[in-house]
């Protein structure tokens, strides 16, 4: 579906901007002189950025509509991709990367929830996991970018920061040819437009869909998402987001150069590598959108986790053994991506856009979007301050990822429910929620 395509277009920018900062951070590092601190907080920013963004993107994507947020996220895109460029002082910097932080929030929030609004129920986890496709597409492109351009010179980092503004600029583009979501339109009194577009979309009984969200709104559009009868899906929301960033994936992808010069590999092999991880992130994430809606949401998350226990739990051994394990850790960091895609990678947004009902779901997405980035801030700001502090820093902070995983499993086979095939009308009924 073309449009759900071109709305995942914020994906890709979504993971170029998470992935950039990992070929930039040593040297803006040297460059301003900073701290593990503020290096720390200077990685961070963007993060910080995205709790905010995503916790104020619920609300004008529901008064204004998505379609108008994700123009005003790819015109944020645009202009902070081009000041972090230019800029030569700290403060400007951090400002802008936080700024360009709220642009990912923000479609962390609403790119989700517009695809999964706008998709048929039969293919509806395929299109939301492109979105997730296009982030680690965009995390491939920022690593072979950064590589590419690593022998410009001291300059190098703006090159590698500034390329971002050719796919914002399209995506900026693109938003203004979206139809609106359909779900959006019939709750601002809009069904005759929400009924060609479900037409448009390829919706097989837009009338009988038409009805089906009419019927899901009665209660009221307005209702608050803190009240008892939604317990389970901000518990399973919130748990989900927890679990995506304490599996590490964030210190991985910001830090993989670093992580690889710690086991003993070159700066250029180092960077090279990275790139080996972005393959990784693509492939199996291309193979988890084709089986999403086969094998369901739970099924991946069982599976993934196995995975990610075993691969993490050796990258801790590596670092634990005090060896020089540089290609034995390449390979492990290979095979957690590999399994992470699969499964987390693959399944947050799609579970997070379902669960909620239509009258609560940019609440409801704005809650686990804005979960997934607290977490994420908090992992990528002490993460460096964690591996730095003793010899075996980085081995406890990878004993303690393996961890989590482990109770991830347990999570995802005695507690999280199956979505896979429903309607989003019906996940509702499923959960309990009348």
């Amino acid at each position: 579906m073309r449009s759900a395509l071109a709305a995942s277009l914020g994906g890709f920018l979504f993971g170029f901007d998470t992935a950039v900062i990992s070929g930039v951070e040593k040297s803006i590092q040297q460059l301003w002189s900073l701290d593990s601190f503020s290096h720390g907080f200077t990685v961070a920013a963007a993060l910080i950025g995205t709790v905010i963004g995503s916790l104020i993107a619920g609300l004008p994507a529901e008064r204004f509509g998505r379609k108008r947020m994700l123009q005003a996220i790819g015109l944020l895109y645009l202009v902070t991709s081009l000041v972090t460029a230019l800029t030569n002082a700290w403060l400007p910097f951090v400002f802008f990367r936080m700024l360009g932080g709220i642009g990912v929030g923000a479609s962390s929030v609403v790119g989700p929830m517009y695809i999964s609004e706008i998709a048929p129920a039969h293919n509806r986890g395929r299109l939301v996991a492109m979105f997730q496709f296009n982030i680690v597409s965009g995390i491939l492109i920022a690593f072979i970018s950064n590589y590419l351009l690593s022998d410009l010179g001291a300059d190098a980092w703006r090159w590698m920061l500034g390329v971002q503004a050719f796919p914002s600029l399209l995506f900026l583009v693109l938003a203004f040819f979206l139809p609106e979501s359909p779900r959006w339109l019939a709750a601002h009194g809009k069904e005759d437009e929400a009924r060609v577009v479900l037409q448009r979309v390829g919706e097989p009984e837009p009338d009988t869909a038409l009805a089906q969200i009419r019927e899901s709104m009665v209660e009221t559009t307005h209702e608050p998402l803190f009240s008892a009868k939604y317990a389970k899906p901000i518990f399973l929301a919130m748990s989900l987001a927890v679990f995506n960033q304490v599996s590490g994936i964030n210190a991985i992808m910001y830090y993989a150069p670093r992580i690889f010069e710690m086991s003993g590999l070159s700066k250029s092999g180092a960077l090279l590598q990275a790139i080996s991880i972005g393959v990784t992130n693509m492939i199996f994430t291309l193979l988890a959108i084709q089986v999403i809606d086969r094998f369901g949401r739970r099924t991946l998350l069982l599976i993934g986790s196995i995975g990610m226990v075993a691969f993490l739990g050796l990258v801790s051994g590596v670092f634990f053994a005090g060896t020089s394990g540089g290609y034995l850790v390449m390979v492990c960091l290979i095979g957690f991506i590999a399994f992470f895609a699969f499964s987390q990678g693959a399944v947050i947004w799609v579970f997070i856009s379902e669960i909620f009902p239509n009258r609560v779901r940019s609440a409801g997405q704005t809650l686990g979007s804005s979960t997934h980035w607290v977490m994420a801030a908090l992992i990528s700001w002490t993460f460096p301050i964690i591996a730095e502090s003793s010899d075996q820093g980085g081995a406890w902070a990878f004993a303690f990822f393996s961890t989590m995983m482990l109770v991830q499993f347990f999570f995802a086979w005695k507690v999280l429910p199956e979505t896979k095939g429903q309607s989003l009308e019906g996940i509702q009924k499923t959960l309990g929620i009348h």
